[in-house]
């Protein structure tokens, strides 16, 4: 199906239209500055619920846990959420959910529904993996996406493998033409690790609600390194990467043909003007100051290796290019691209940074001062009334985050059954719903309640 740029915009967040760019968060900081707590009240405070449908739950058990009796998450009042589509459960081509849920994006469907593609960032002959005919399949049995065609109602009304044979399908990004690209957070060779072709790729999935399975073609181009999340500038179809390694880069590709990757394109590492390359330590001296960048060619996209010179951040590196932190989830909104770096920042807790694609800056908009404010934060989406939603990936704990635009970070929802991350959080096209993982045991929520309260 085709989606329109101003459907992408919606998708992106109720406030892109018009807007260059998310006012700085300098409450952040200067909350900071004064001692005080950089915590926000947000939604209010989070209380164990019961899932909507908690009876239909009832048998379902998985990793120990009966899913019918134990409540999921703890959100805040007049919160409510339903468990939409678990790990091993029937889906309509024959095959079952399969496991590892991570990045997904919602798109416009028929009838007022929504279309969710789902990664499954599960290893090459992993357990529980996406299973596809062997016609439509990568390489051996591993990662891959799944489409869930979701109601009005917040119910599945079709779930199926949309793309197999790939690796560790972490996260990925929406396009303005109406797809979604899955990205391999993995490098392995030929006859190394189960694997008979290379790996490192992304690939494009169509939104679609009909029973299909993408062709798994990589996006050789876009270059082979551990892909983490794209996401696409829908003024002009150029493509921002994300690499998940300690010594990551930030790269931009731009496609020879507008919304058609597979016609090849030049691929780019960002450059700091003015300040130092390395953004991992000592950078709040830069918060909210729009440095100005520039981009350096990569000469060889498709490296062998992914460690060295010859590696792609190897290349990168070597004509200037910025360091960043595990650089993982990426997000068009507000008019910039908007990126995570996991453990980035002083405190080694987590960073968020903000490209505006009209002039060319890069802007440090968070930093996390401690574990209990913010916890590595990894897949990223900006919510239709405009703020950040940060699914965290520390240890112990873990916590929806968001953040205001008055710098404040709240916690919106906690993992109520174990330590797993969340990931892959999106809204539906009108607002009103956010859909969510549990990486582990593999659980897709839906969640929806007084979206418009006056937040402190």
């Amino acid at each position: 199906m085709n989606l329109s740029r101003r459907n992408f915009f919606t998708l992106a967040g109720a406030s892109a239209v018009g807007v260059t760019m998310l006012s700085p968060l300098e409450a952040l900081y200067a909350r900071r500055a004064n001692g005080q707590v950089a915590n926000g009240i947000g939604f209010g405070p989070l209380a164990p619920k019961l899932a909507e449908n908690a009876d239909e739950l009832q048998g379902v058990i998985l990793s120990g846990i009966d899913l019918g009796n134990t409540p999921i998450m703890q959100l805040p009042p007049g919160f409510n959420y339903t468990a939409i589509s678990v790990r091993g459960q029937a889906m309509n081509d024959g095959g079952t959910v399969p496991a590892a849920h991570d990045g997904m994006a919602a798109f416009q469907g028929p009838k007022n529904t929504t279309i969710l593609v789902r990664n499954h960032e599960v290893g090459a002959l992993g357990s529980n993996p996406v299973r596809v005919p062997t016609a439509k399949l990568y390489d051996r049995l591993g990662g891959g996406t799944t489409n869930i065609l979701v109601g009005p109602d917040r119910r599945v009304i079709k779930h199926f493998a949309s793309l197999g044979g790939t690796i560790r399908n972490c996260a990925g990004g929406t396009t303005p033409w109406g797809t979604w690209i899955t990205c391999e957070e993995d490098v392995t060779l030929p006859s190394s690790g189960g694997a008979t072709k290379r790996h490192g790729y992304n690939f494009e999935v169509p939104a679609t609600d009909e029973i299909q399975v993408a062709d798994p073609v990589p996006l050789v181009a876009m270059g082979r390194f551990n892909h983490e999340a794209v996401a696409v500038d829908p003024a002009t179809g150029w493509v921002y990467q994300t690499e998940d390694r300690g010594d990551s880069c930030f790269y931009r590709f731009r496609p020879n043909q507008e919304g058609n990757l597979q016609s090849g394109g030049v691929l780019e590492a960002l450059v700091i003007v003015g300040a130092p390359w390395d953004t991992r330590k000592d950078y709040l001296r830069y918060k909210n100051i729009a440095l100005s960048t520039t981009w350096v060619p990569i000469n060889n996209v498709d490296p062998s290796t992914d460690n060295g010179s010859a590696s792609v951040r190897g290349q990168a590196r070597a004509s200037g290019a910025a360091i960043f932190a595990r650089g993982e989830g990426a997000w068009y909104g507000n008019g910039a691209i908007y990126f995570t770096c996991t453990s980035g920042g002083d405190a080694g807790f987590g960073q968020v940074f903000a490209y505006n694609p009209s002039n060319g800056t890069l802007t440090l908009v968070v930093e996390s001062p401690g574990e209990s404010v913010l916890d590595f934060p990894d897949n990223i989406t900006v919510a239709p009334f405009g703020d950040l939603i940060l699914c965290e990936d520390g240890g112990g704990d873990s916590y929806i985050v968001g953040v205001n635009q008055s710098g404040e970070l709240y916690q919106f929802a906690k993992n109520n059954i174990n330590d797993s991350e969340y990931a892959g959080a999106c809204f539906s096209p009108d607002g009103r719903t956010m859909f969510v993982n549990l990486q582990s045991p593999g659980i897709t929520c839906a969640i929806w309640g007084p979206w418009k309260r006056n937040r402190a």
